[in-house]
């Protein structure tokens, strides 16, 4: 008998939507334990951690966040009530993220539902988007969702977008003379993380909206106007990305049901991290993700582990 069959269908269902989450440069850094049906441990998976990029954890740790948020909705969905602790042994078990227990039975409600059924649609799209705004509405809902989940969604004016899209072309510029990213991130474009089917077309002219991973198919011209975002969390600790994490989903899943496409240009964030530079910091705090956003054309979904991957 495999480990996989050692897990009811109700806990491999609620495995299967977390793993559907969008993590950073899809290391997917997550696995459970599943102890008697009721509980089931989230740990951080630290082989697929980013050393180099990463080494605070706090990229893992928002992956984590949003595999999280699944967890639930997914419970929510089943008819269970999810009820979670963030970082419950931090001292003594730093790898245990989170401990969801489930309590009594019940009828989902409508959104959990709609949420539970956009989760295989949600796509990281780093495609050339078109030049329609988003509707202020849509914008308050995507706000609202972060403010669900204890974080901030700030939209950048068109001064702020040009400044950030600044920011990104200087961070990806100091990032591609560093050996050591650079060989990271080889390893986690190639037949696993983002393999470059994923990875989008190479930007002509002035705008580059998109992170370049080194191996992108093709070029062409991208939006004028980029429409971007920053999510933002009070304070700047394990519990706040996993925090970040979980509204960043929810944020996600929201603009999947508006048929909005979402990609990311966290180089500055990367760079912060690598350098240990003081964090940039807005008056709605400590920025966690930066996003693009817009309408763009459907997309391949990237490679996802195996349940029986997920295991600890």
């Amino acid at each position: 008998m495999t480990i996989a069959h050692t897990i009811d269908l109700a806990a491999r269902r609620l495995l299967v939507a977390a793993g559907e989450a969008p993590s950073v440069h899809n290391t997917q850094p997550w696995r459970f334990k599943v102890r008697h049906g009721d509980v089931i441990e989230m740990l951080a998976d630290w082989d697929r951690w980013l050393r180099v990029s990463d080494p605070r954890g706090r990229s893992l740790h928002v992956s984590c966040g949003a595999a999280l948020f699944n967890l639930r909705v997914a419970a929510h969905a089943a008819g269970r009530r999810p009820m979670v602790e963030l970082l419950p042994a931090a001292q003594e078990v730093p790898e245990l993220l989170a401990t969801v227990r489930f309590g009594t039975w019940g009828p989902p409600s409508a959104e959990m539902r709609e949420l539970y059924e956009l989760i295989p649609y949600r796509r990281t799209n780093r495609m050339p988007y078109n030049d329609r705004l988003i509707p202020a509405a849509v914008l308050s809902e995507m706000r609202a969702a972060a403010s669900t989940e204890r974080a901030s969604l700030i939209f950048l004016d068109p001064c702020g977008v040009t400044d950030m899209l600044d920011y990104a072309a200087i961070a990806q510029d100091e990032l591609a003379g560093d050996k050591d990213y650079l060989a990271e991130l080889a390893t986690w474009t190639t037949g696993r993380g983002v393999p470059p089917h994923v990875q989008g077309p190479l930007a002509v002219g002035e705008v580059d909206p998109v992170r370049d991973f080194g191996r992108r198919a093709g070029s062409t011209r991208f939006e004028l106007r980029p429409q971007l975002a920053v999510l933002a969390t009070g304070s700047d600790g394990p519990m706040d990305w996993l925090r970040a994490g979980q509204a960043l989903q929810r944020v996600l899943l929201v603009a999947t049901k508006h048929a909005i496409s979402m990609s990311y240009l966290n180089q500055p964030l990367d760079l912060r991290d690598m350098r240990r530079r003081s964090d940039p910091h807005h008056r709605s705090g400590h920025p966690q993700m930066i996003m693009r956003l817009g309408y763009g054309p459907i997309v391949a979904r990237a490679p996802r582990r195996p349940v029986t991957d997920l295991l600890a």
